[in-house]
Parts: C-alpha cells; sequence; structure tokens
C-alpha cells in the first residue's frame, strides 16, 4: 500500500510539473528583443529597461503609454505586447529619439567653446515629467 502511494504521488507530481511547463511561454533561441528599430538589436537586458525607466519618469507616464497592455481578471499587471506598434505614441517616440539624438550629434557635440562643451539633451530635457513636452514659459509651473 505504501508503495502504491509513492508512486501516485510521483505521478501527480510529474503530471503537475508537464502542466506547469505548458503554461510557460518559451524563452526564445536568442536573447535579442524584437522590432527594436532604434535601440541597439544586441541591448541588454539591463540597458534596455534603464533606458525605458528614463522615458517612463521624464514623461511620467508607465509602459502602457507606449506600449500596448491588456488588463486579465484575477492578475496585478497586465500582459504587455512589448513589440506591437498599435500604439501612436511608441511611433512618436521613436522619432523623438531620433531628433534627440540628430541635436546632440549634429549640433551639440560641435558647439565647443574653449574646453567647455555642452551637455546633451535627453526626453526630460523638454518633457520635465509631463507627456507632451513643456514648449512655452507659459506652460512652466508657476
Amino acid at each position: 500500500m505504501k508503495f502504491n502511494k509513492k508512486v501516485l504521488f510521483i505521478s501527480s507530481l510529474c503530471a503537475g510539473m508537464l502542466m506547469a511547463q505548458s503554461f510557460i511561454k518559451p524563452k526564445p533561441d536568442d536573447d535579442h528583443f524584437t522590432n527594436l528599430k532604434i535601440l541597439p538589436k544586441n541591448i541588454s537586458e539591463k540597458d534596455l529597461h534603464t533606458v525605458m525607466k528614463n522615458f517612463s519618469m521624464s514623461l511620467g507616464v508607465r509602459c502602457n503609454f507606449c506600449h500596448v497592455a491588456e488588463q486579465v481578471p484575477g492578475q496585478q499587471h497586465p500582459n504587455f505586447d512589448f513589440a506591437s506598434d498599435a500604439k501612436q505614441e511608441k511611433i512618436i517616440a521613436r522619432k523623438m529619439m531620433m531628433m534627440v539624438s540628430g541635436i546632440n550629434e549634429n549640433y551639440l557635440a560641435k558647439m565647443i567653446g574653449g574646453d567647455h562643451t555642452l551637455e546633451s539633451i535627453n526626453c526630460v530635457t523638454c518633457h520635465m515629467g509631463h507627456k507632451t513636452p513643456i514648449v512655452s514659459v507659459d506652460s512652466l509651473a508657476k
């Protein structure tokens, strides 16, 4: 009788593990992210998260501002489709990344006065924690 309980327990454990594996998304063969058009294709996960956190803090937004998010009942966090280009905000973000890079490389990097170089700009330079850039003195906090 003890032998049958052990066999039943081990069989149940194996079946449970196999069922759990079917719910886990397989990791792609390579560690690269999909649909990167501006950021380097070989960016590390840590560096990508640093860039995304900078965007989030600079604009005062969360991931779902640029990325498609689907709320799942019973789950605290939504499922994200990070590769999707369905949101216009993501398209705009790419264009703004190219603009910032162009300003830094083509203008600020060339404005050297003696041994002083200008600091490069980034998202927070204009956004200052707002979804849209601050473009006039009237937009500044009083």
